[in-house]
């Protein structure tokens, strides 16, 4: 099913903060602010809590391709800028960065590669 933009930005948020296998405090700051941007309102995530719980670690990069591409599909460019600094920042949170969570940043990179403005 395909997801609207706030939400294809949470499911890959999520999947890069659990890739390594640890999820940081720093990491589930950098998602509350995101979801704070992207958009204002309450939003009930226990749908989408739910469906990521029960993905297999060995889906994420499917599904994770799948969320940039309707994140993609129901953005601006400026929207895509501002999401791939909050993809940077998560990667950077926990002071490391794994090999797993670069495959998945250059993967986003990749993707939307004319899109960024440093």
């Amino acid at each position: 099913m395909k997801k609207n933009r706030v939400m294809a930005g949470y499911h890959m948020l999520m999947i890069l903060s659990e890739v390594d296998g640890e999820f940081a405090k720093s990491e589930g700051k950098i998602i509350v602010d995101y979801l704070k941007s992207a958009f204002p309102y309450k939003l009930n995530l226990d749908s989408e809590m739910e469906e990521l719980s029960a993905l297999p670690k060995e889906d994420y990069f499917l599904h994770f391709n799948n969320s940039m591409n309707d994140f993609y599909e129901d953005s601006t460019p400026r929207e895509r800028n501002a999401f791939l600094k909050y993809a940077v920042k998560m990667v950077k949170a926990d002071k490391k960065i794994t090999p797993e969570e670069n495959k998945y940043l250059k993967e986003l990179f990749f993707a939307w590669e004319s899109e960024y403005e440093e």
